[in-house]
């Protein structure tokens, strides 16, 4: 059994998957993300704004999912993956060199509009490309490779961003600009996929496509999983990714550690994090086959609640929280786009993904801000706890409704 899938592996990662990986790697979030708050609060800003900047990209993400999936879906997935890549690399651009809160919210808009065109279309172009080869069921195990590969490169990523924080704050911001420029390339070698072009795109109308987006959200097997991953568990999760800077910032200080030394100590920590993160997604695969996706599912709000909450209490669980809540971040989500492609047809793909991705737009809006105005007035780490409590007690009716991963 494992010589079989060490072939189908060897198989795989050549051609195109080879070429998704080499894509995965030049998305460069590691340079900046050790002190993305950290230039904000530099800039001026405080919690508030902070939870608004990210509620704007968010709204943008509601309001642009759907148009920039249907370019997807009618005029080709490279074509949108393209459009989506250049306009985040000028807009990493741009963020460095901003120096205020307005000319930061202008760019966050163009920054969604940008992971937009990929959000949807980067996992519809995937899974069209393994059902070539009648393999759309290694899906989970070939994204999480990709994941692997962009998260073992973002774990030296995250410590030169440091660096180079403790250096300027914004050079992280211009490296990564240039290094996801790189995927233009990368994106111009990759061919689209056969499943997609025997399609009838030509016939794929907006009413057609809104009709397709309307049947896969009202399906039995997706609407109870929408609502416990999509809009509970994304929406939690994501607020630990907004707070893990001011949080860790606190909890070393409190131990003893200058505040000279808490950006390139956050490139170190973003190393582990993202090694951590690289080391579960590689073994996504593995992790399908042993619990199976409606074990994880069952089981991952209540592990991470719980965690959220616990931090509230031992401030120093924060470091570990993080770290494990990173790492399933992203086999979750190779899960979630596993089980939702297995739901949906090829014509619309990538219209229905962008739509999931809408609806954890929408449902982390209220609260990016509610936590923001909690943090002004208490600490992020008493928000992070609310929204611990908000999983674990959302979850559990939700299972008590309807089983969110049906067999």
């Amino acid at each position: 059994m494992e010589a079989l899938s060490r072939e189908r592996w060897l198989g795989s990662a050549s051609g195109s998957v080879l070429k998704y990986y080499l894509y995965k790697a030049t998305k460069a979030v590691e340079f900046y993300r050790p002190i993305m708050y950290l230039f904000f609060l530099a800039q001026g800003l405080d919690f508030t704004q902070i939870a608004i900047l990210e509620a704007i990209y968010n709204l943008t993400t509601l309001f642009g999912e759907i148009p920039t999936g249907y370019v997807g879906d009618r005029v080709g997935r490279r074509t949108s993956l393209l459009i989506g890549t250049a306009m985040i690399s000028v807009t990493l651009f741009g963020i460095g060199l901003a120096n205020s809160f307005l000319p930061l919210a202008i760019l966050y808009v163009f920054w969604s509009a940008g992971y937009n065109f990929r959000s949807g279309t980067e996992d519809a172009w995937l899974y069209d490309t393994l059902t070539d080869d009648l393999s759309e069921s290694e899906f989970a195990h070939i994204r999480g490779r990709g994941e692997s590969a962009a998260l073992a490169v973002g774990a030296g990523a995250a410590i030169v961003g440091g660096y180079l924080g403790s250096i300027d704050l914004s050079y992280p911001w211009f490296v990564a600009g240039a290094v996801t420029a790189l995927g233009v390339g990368v994106l111009l070698t990759l061919e689209e996929p056969e499943t997609y072009k025997q399609t009838d795109t030509d016939d794929l109308t907006l009413r057609r496509t809104a009709g397709i987006v309307r049947d896969a959200l009202s399906d039995r097997n997706l609407r109870a999983f929408i609502l416990y991953y999509y809009v509970l568990y994304a929406a939690v999760t994501y607020l630990v990714f907004v707070f893990l800077q001011p949080i860790f910032q606190t909890v070393v200080v409190d131990f003893g550690v200058s505040q000279g030394q808490v950006r390139s100590l956050l490139g170190w920590f973003y190393a582990a994090y993202s090694l951590f993160g690289a080391l579960l997604s590689y073994f996504t695969g593995a992790i399908k086959a042993r619990l199976g996706l409606r074990t994880w599912f069952t089981l991952l709000p209540f592990v991470v609640g719980g965690a959220l909450i616990g931090m509230y209490y031992v401030p120093l669980l924060a470091l570990p929280t993080f770290l494990v809540a990173r790492g399933l971040s992203d086999v979750t989500r190779s899960f979630a786009g596993q089980y939702v492609n297995d739901q949906i047809d090829t014509l619309g793909r990538a219209t229905v993904l962008s739509a999931m991705a809408m609806v954890s737009g929408l449902a982390v809006v209220p609260f990016q801000l509610g936590s923001g105005v909690i943090s002004d007035y208490v600490s992020p780490l008493f928000a992070l706890a609310v929204g611990g409590v908000v999983l674990v007690v959302g979850s559990a009716a939700i299972l008590l409704w309807e089983g969110p991963v049906s067999e």
